[in-house]
């Protein structure tokens, strides 16, 4: 336990390259809030440029959005029966009241928190979440999975703002955690095809383990294996050779939904831009996982598919480390010349 006396272990960002391992005071369940002694928290690649180059929206901010935990305690005027249910936490926190909200825009809303970013985050032992954020799970799921529901909706979400249909050939453009979930998440779905990019060999061949039909390390083999190109393409680099990729490998009419977040100007040679043009591509951006009720049947479904073990995420883990160790970790798993896939930090 990463807690005693009234105080816990968290990891605290205090700027760009600044971030500590500390004890800070343990959080208490307002009105409307429970107190989750959170199991497992994912890194995700947004906490690796928040921790070492962008810094967040307010310092001092524990960092950690990708979590699971137990519910402890409660506030006033939430369900006691909560208390002791392992739950998944979505970390976007709305405000429920801006136009994008009422309209079950959830992930457009224009005044909101999220964990981690705007709000107290989950490297650490407890966090307080809002009611509305919590999504029970079976007592008997692998909390380490309850954890990856995050990228796996993000994944989901991303499949179905491309309006992939039974019988799709898919190709998923990265094969980090999102990319991996991705093409599980269409394989399950009902895709005839689904191929997998990635420069990373040991990346492409847990791709074909998880189900990819074939893995390329780059678009032209993914061509050249089908030359008509693909019904539904998802990006999910962030990079600009990825972004380029995923244009040319769209089919005539091909989707392409972009969730990779770039940290560079994004620029199409004549080549992608013509190809876009000539075969009338249909470009979709994917924010998050969102949709009503809240947080939607992205989470429900993925929960459900992690519950069953039709969808697979242990075999993504590659680091597991305490609290304190997030400071040294955050680093390494930035360093391209290690492989790394998906890091679970566990507070307690």
């Amino acid at each position: 336990m990463e807690s005693t006396d009234g105080v816990m272990w968290a990891a605290v960002l205090h700027g760009p390259g600044d971030l500590r391992a500390e004890q800070v005071p343990l959080p208490v369940a307002g009105p409307g809030e429970a107190l989750v002694e959170v199991a497992a928290c994912g890194v995700c690649g947004s906490d690796l440029d928040r921790a070492l180059k962008k810094g967040s929206h307010r310092v001092p901010l524990i960092l950690g959005h990708e979590f699971s935990g137990h519910v402890r305690k409660v506030g006033a005027g939430v369900d006691p029966s909560w208390i002791g249910a392992l739950v998944t936490v979505p970390p976007l926190i709305p405000c429920r009241a801006c136009a994008p909200c009422l309209r079950g825009e959830f992930g457009l809303c224009t005044d909101y928190r999220y964990f981690g970013s705007r709000s107290e985050g989950a490297y650490a032992s407890f966090v307080t979440v809002p009611h509305g954020n919590l999504v029970r799970v079976p007592d008997a799921m692998d909390p380490r999975l309850a954890a990856m529901a995050d990228p796996a909706a993000i994944a989901l979400h991303a499949i179905w703002r491309a309006g992939a249909r039974i019988g799709d050939s898919v190709a998923v453009a990265g094969a980090g955690p999102i990319g991996l979930l991705a093409v599980q998440l269409a394989r399950i779905l009902g895709a005839s095809e689904v191929v997998a990019l990635d420069i990373v060999p040991q990346k492409l061949e847990l791709a074909v383990k998880l189900g990819a039909s074939r893995a390329f390390s780059t678009a032209d083999e993914a061509l050249a294996h089908r030359p008509e190109g693909y019904d539904v393409v998802i990006e999910t680099t962030g990079v600009n050779p990825g972004e380029e990729s995923a244009v040319l490998l769209a089919g005539r009419h091909g989707r392409i939904a972009f969730i990779g977040i770039p940290n560079a100007p994004v620029t199409f040679s004549a080549r992608a831009f013509d190809r876009i043009l000539r075969y009338e591509l249909v470009l979709t951006g994917s924010w998050n996982s969102f949709s009503a009720p809240f947080p939607g049947s992205e989470w429900t479904t993925v929960v459900d598919l992690f519950a069953s073990g039709q969808l697979r995420g242990v075999e993504l883990i590659t680091d597991e480390v305490g609290v304190r160790d997030v400071p040294a970790l955050l680093p390494r798993l930035a360093d391209r010349s290690e492989y790394h896939l998906k890091a679970l930090v566990f507070p307690n």
